[in-house]
């Protein structure tokens, strides 16, 4: 044991001294240079609080206080740079791994996403530090009402820094993507999802979702995307293009999706129930990512079975002629159809058709984007004492809608009934709307 004595002294000093010596080694004199060659690089300011060397467990560099971009897109709270050291001598650097932990990400730093697309076609840099590894723990992402899962990532890069292998899952284990590299540098990705809660827009609810992607250059193609969810099934593709400005479309198909839910989630007032069949594509292109979804143009043709249009009684405005309106109520149906047209924020439905078994009503509306409605429906009630189909105007807010005969078919009404009773209103109703037709011929307009 004596013998051995010396040899663990010697062991504890040398420990003693890899743990103390990185703190005498002065580094804030590199702070001001690391930040300048990282700014020098990316293109915006880099900040960084303080910086530290560690010898164990492995030697590395410890970067704490990172602040990326001149609105603080990126703030990381402790990067680990891990070097190999068989390369700390070569002319190119090796660095093993780069451990960042808790990252927050604004939306703001899509911008450098998209700066970094659009000096792809420029002239190669050399490569003067290869990164083989990128760890992430507990990222956040901070989009502008959106409620983000915070997520692990694991990258490996390949020899001039671009994504080779990923595994990126949320911290709550409900959505998982995979990616492994393929022939000619695409990259196949895989998505999964179970019991996910969409984060963007309505919080619709994800039974299950796998999605197939291809990434080459500057084009991530979704090949297929097969979800169930709310007791129907989602499929669809599409594709996202960088090359120049942002370019996104695609085509989705729904079968039976039980609608009353996911309706109520889009808006607490008025909403639908019923099966739910859509089929359609969709399209956006902007100088930005994150402007795409302002920029989206989209047409389907959707099919509602056997459900209830809650907030509005077509039958009972068409049955009492209200000069005031007709508010509340709903609407039950067989059948439910028509063109639902996206344009930005605002929303058109044209060529619609509602039928149950004493009601038949068409029409158009449109919902602007401060959500006030503005449409015409006719309705024909069987058991009317009117048997002209009667024209009431749409209008008050998405959650309030309001019905009311239009002013023609009141006055027709009111001068029909005069002369001929109940079937006099009806006739008068229909000479009054033809003569609004007419007029709007003669003199412009037009009923949507």
């Amino acid at each position: 044991m004596k013998k051995w004595k010396p040899f663990i002294i010697a062991t504890a000093i040398l420990l003693l001294v890899l743990v103390i010596v990185p703190f005498l080694i002065p580094m804030s004199s590199y702070v001001s240079q690391a930040e300048q060659l990282a700014s020098a690089e990316l293109g915006v300011p880099v900040e960084i609080e303080s910086m530290r060397l560690a010898i164990l467990p492995t030697p590395r560099l410890n970067v704490s206080g990172l602040v990326i971009g001149e609105n603080q897109d990126v703030r990381v709270n402790d990067v680990a740079v891990v070097p190999a050291v068989s390369s700390l001598f070569s002319e190119t650097k090796v660095l093993s791994s780069v451990k960042v932990d808790k990252p927050i990400i604004k939306q703001s730093a899509l911008n450098l996403l998209d700066a970094f697309a659009r000096e792809e076609g420029a002239p190669a840099k050399p490569v003067a530090v290869v990164v083989r590894k990128i760890e992430i723990n507990d990222a956040r992402l901070k989009w502008p009402d959106m409620a983000l899962p915070e997520f692990d990532a694991e990258i490996a890069l390949t020899a001039d820094n671009k994504p080779d292998s990923a595994l990126i899952e949320t911290t709550d284990g409900k959505l998982k993507l995979n990616l492994d590299p393929q022939a000619d540098g695409v990259q196949a990705i895989t998505l999964t999802a179970n019991d996910w809660t969409i984060p963007v827009g309505a919080p619709l609810l994800v039974n299950q979702l796998k999605a197939d992607m291809v990434l080459h250059e500057n084009v991530l193609e979704i090949t297929s995307l097969d979800a169930g969810m709310y007791q129907g099934k989602v499929n669809g593709s599409a594709a996202l293009d960088w090359a120049k400005d942002w370019k996104l479309n695609g085509k989705l198909k729904i079968d039976n999706l039980a609608v009353k839910e996911p309706a109520r989630l889009i808006s607490e007032g008025t909403h639908v129930s019923g099966q739910l069949s859509t089929e359609g594509t969709f399209n956006a292109s902007a100088r930005e990512p994150a402007a795409l979804a302002d920029k989206l143009n989209a047409s389907f043709r959707f099919n509602v079975k056997d459900g209830v249009l809650y907030g509005v009684d077509l039958t009972r405005a068409a049955s009492l002629l209200l000069r005031q309106g007709q508010k509340g109520g709903e609407t039950q149906f067989d059948e439910f159809s028509g063109i639902a047209q996206v344009n930005g924020k605002q929303y058109q439905f044209k060529d619609l058709r509602i039928s149950s078994g004493l009601m038949a009503a068409s029409g158009h509306v449109k919902i602007r984007p401060d959500e006030t409605l503005d449409g015409l429906a006719r309705v024909k009630v069987s058991k009317s004492a009117t048997l002209a189909e009667i024209p009431l105007q749409i209008s008050g807010t998405l959650d309030s809608p309001s019905v009311f005969p239009t002013k023609a078919a009141l006055a027709g009404a009111a001068a029909g009934a005069v002369v001929g009773g109940p079937l006099g209103a009806g006739l008068g109703i229909k000479a009054a709307e033809d003569v609004d037709k007419l007029r709007k011929g003669l003199f412009g307009g037009n009923e949507e």
